[in-house]
């Protein structure tokens, strides 16, 4: 029995089969740890869906900021960005069964010795706190009201926690933390625009995970994450970046959570479409 956490998916699906083949994957005993960000950009959304959902009870999943943002335009409350790949998917007769499944996924994943989201956590979070703060959204979005909580999730502000947040500001501060953040100022504010390497980070900002008030750091799980593709595979302060940039014609990385060894595969070409970007 082994268990495997694997990087931003991304609608590669014929890259994800191929990685799977590689690490000998058996959904009768082995378990996937997928880091959000399951669908969009590549071609494969669909099957990829459906191969998740069909083994289910095999793989855990957080919610990236493409998985959210392919809600939102499920119920046409933002238009496809030019670069979406989510037709076929949005189109499929069993769309709704895949896309209701997907938004009963959480936001943060928590074990004794693994912790997994999709960006980051919040300096003051403890795993705790950021387990609990996860738990408010996921209400919400798994609510008969969830299509308002989509229709307002999106915008930068606020762009710092105060645990005095309440309403849609709060929910956007949550969600923003876990799927898109990548660097915050000393005063804890998020920059949302940089998407480079660690050593073209602008001034005056740094990585969330190098925060030096970051409360998880102490803690013993480490913290799983993707999001942020021009990082590459990362270790250090306590977590592990697995978002290897696959769809950009890198690579596509499963971890052994057990043996804490890698195993990578690079892009099968069927999955990037003609035109895209990073995001």
């Amino acid at each position: 029995m082994a268990r495997y956490a694997i990087g931003d998916i991304q609608g590669c699906y014929h890259s994800l089969m191929q990685l799977l083949t590689q690490i000998a994957f058996d959904p009768g005993v082995d378990t996937l740890w997928l880091v959000g960000d399951l669908v969009n950009r590549g071609t494969g959304s669909l099957s990829v869906l459906r191969w998740v959902t069909t083994h289910a009870d095999s793989v855990r999943v957080v919610l990236g900021n493409h998985d959210l943002h392919t809600l939102a335009v499920s119920h046409e409350i933002k238009p496809p960005h030019r670069f979406d790949t989510l037709t076929e998917l949005l189109q499929a007769p069993d769309a709704a069964n895949l896309l209701a499944w997907l938004r009963q996924q959480p936001l943060m994943v928590l074990e004794a010795d693994y912790a997994m989201v999709h960006a980051g956590l919040y300096p003051q979070w403890t795993l705790a706190q950021a387990r609990a703060y996860a738990q408010e959204v996921e209400a919400v979005l798994q609510s008969p009201d969830y299509v308002m909580f989509l229709q307002q999730m999106y915008g930068n502000q606020p762009a710092a926690w105060d645990e005095q947040l309440q309403g849609w500001d709060r929910y956007r501060a949550i969600t923003n933390g876990f799927t898109r953040m990548r660097l915050l100022d000393s005063a804890g504010q998020m920059e949302f625009a940089f998407k480079g390497e660690l050593p073209d980070i602008p001034a005056g900002y740094h990585p969330w995970f190098k925060s030096p008030q970051r409360r998880s750091a102490a803690e013993q799980p480490c913290l799983l994450f993707g999001h942020w593709s021009a990082l590459g595979l990362y270790q250090g302060e306590g977590v592990i970046g697995l978002d290897t940039g696959c769809l950009w014609g890198r690579q596509l990385t499963a971890y052994d959570l057990d043996r804490k060894q890698f195993t990578q595969v690079g892009l099968d070409p069927r999955d990037r479409p003609a035109s895209s970007k990073t995001d």
